[in-house]
């Protein structure tokens, strides 16, 4: 087992299955693309961890609270490090988190995304420590995200040289 996957274990931490999509719905791009050393990761939302979209849906700070977001966050975390396990075969691969791009479907008035996105960077910080997942951040709030998810993570990486 890899040393990053016997972390998560210790950690109770498991990555998602492949997203399930909704009927009738094609998404025509990768979730992640590899380019050199450059790792790209398309938005991905919370999903449990056989794959299926989490739960609550909606806006924050209206339909789902902070806390229920922090989770949805943590939840999104879990989604990339399953697609990326399965693009990589081995998260030990990684050399460094560089950025993530945090999008959180919020109420008006709701101006705490920055709080909601922790809930991700604690987990990639967990997980790989800080000297890797350490990475530049930005949290911004949105009108509405894809099947009224809560919270939308896209990313980039390198691979370890």
């Amino acid at each position: 087992m890899s040393v990053i996957r016997e972390r998560m274990t210790a950690l109770g931490l498991v990555p998602a299955a492949a997203l399930k999509l909704p009927p009738g719905v094609t998404l025509p791009f990768p979730w992640v693309r590899v380019v050199g050393e450059r790792v790209l990761v398309s938005g991905h939302g919370p999903t449990e961890a056989d794959g299926s979209l989490a739960e609550p849906r909606g806006r924050v700070g209206a339909e789902v609270t902070l806390e229920q977001a922090r989770h949805a966050a943590r939840l999104t975390a879990l989604a990339i490090l399953g697609s990326l396990e399965r693009e990589l075969g081995d998260l030990d691969r990684i050399g460094a988190w560089v950025r993530a791009f945090g999008m959180v479907n919020v109420a008006p008035g709701f101006d705490r995304m920055p709080d909601v996105i922790n809930g991700f960077t604690e987990v990639i910080v967990d997980v790989f420590g800080h000297e890797v997942g350490d990475h530049a951040r930005s949290a911004v709030g949105m009108a509405a995200l894809p099947f009224g998810i809560p919270v939308e993570i896209e990313a980039e990486l390198v691979l370890r040289s």
